[in-house]
């Protein structure tokens, strides 16, 4: 097989539009040098980003009891992190990087590895609602980025996590980063050779069989011996230890990282909806998702 003339022939997604707000500038990537075995893990967020990194840097770093993955992976599109591109530039390391772009916002390398993580909508909007009515210093960070940027604020958040999550249903469809938009586009390269769908329900019921399907993935040898521990380092527990050291976190989370590494369980919303509200997420997934997307992101099977 001419692998040359293969890749030609495929239709690589191209970017077409930029995003930049109060949390994202997408043309950080224009300028950006991949390199041919860098590892990109993408996600809408509280997908079970910081989990992937995670797993990612146990291969990497041959299954250290010190790192945060987080920590190592730069998220190159965030406003906060100006450096990024510069502190991606210096790794000598394979590198792994992070973005919550959508996949038509993002420049995207025929060389480079992707890995994009789904989760059930609630469960996203659970999590989500979480993390932003914790963030302590977002009002001055992101205060500093508006001011520069002239980019609008965010909206407010409402306090009871039924409301929010109604809501996001409802508009969440609508604007530059829109849930639905990122799965859907996401969902739709899933059959690249250099992209690897992994959803959240399967990495929390067969952790070590999708620890095994990454590294497969992406051409990382593991050690049989090491296996538990990396995946013992792959825990809740661990992960939130490790993520307790992490200074920026500190300042950005009530609680610092031990906030930002949350529970990592789903179904918190089953208590607290009714069965109408919650079919509703199904109501709304059908409008913007296949058939077979929408089944997968709410179950993890894949039906094709």
């Amino acid at each position: 097989m001419d692998l040359a003339k293969t890749q030609s022939d495929i239709a690589w997604p191209k970017k077409t539009r930029e995003i930049q707000n109060f949390l994202m500038d997408s043309t950080r990537w224009n300028d950006f040098q991949f390199r041919d075995d860098d590892i990109m893990v993408a996600t809408w967020s509280k997908s079970g980003t910081t989990w992937t990194q995670q797993i990612v840097a146990q291969m990497i770093f041959d299954g250290s009891a010190t790192v945060f993955g987080q920590a190592e992976s730069p998220w190159i599109d965030f406003q906060l992190t100006p450096d990024a591109p510069a502190t991606a530039a210096a790794q000598t390391r394979r590198r792994f990087m992070k973005t919550h772009l959508p996949i038509d916002a993002l420049v995207f390398s025929p060389k480079a590895k992707y890995i994009y993580v789904g989760r059930d909508a609630r469960d996203v909007a659970w999590s989500f609602h979480h993390h932003m009515t914790h963030m302590s210093g977002a009002t001055g960070a992101f205060g500093e980025v508006m001011q520069r940027t002239h980019v609008a604020p965010p909206p407010p958040i409402p306090a009871d996590v039924r409301e929010f999550y109604l809501g996001w249903l409802e508009f969440g469809a609508e604007g530059e980063t829109a849930f639905w938009d990122n799965v859907r586009g996401w969902w739709n390269a899933r059959h690249l050779p250099n992209v690897l769908i992994v959803h959240y329900n399967n990495l929390k019921y067969d952790l070590p069989g999708q620890f095994m399907r990454i590294a497969n993935f992406l051409d990382i040898k593991i050690d049989p011996a090491k296996l538990p521990r990396m995946l013992e380092h792959c825990g809740i527990e661990h992960m939130k230890e490790r993520a307790a050291n992490v200074e920026w976190l500190e300042k950005m989370f009530d609680g610092g990282g031990r906030t930002f590494v949350h529970k990592g369980t789903n179904g918190r919303w089953k208590d607290v909806l009714t069965p109408a509200e919650a079919a509703r997420c199904d109501e709304v997934a059908a409008k913007y998702l296949s058939p077979d997307c929408a089944h997968w992101l709410k179950t993890g099977e894949m039906r094709d």
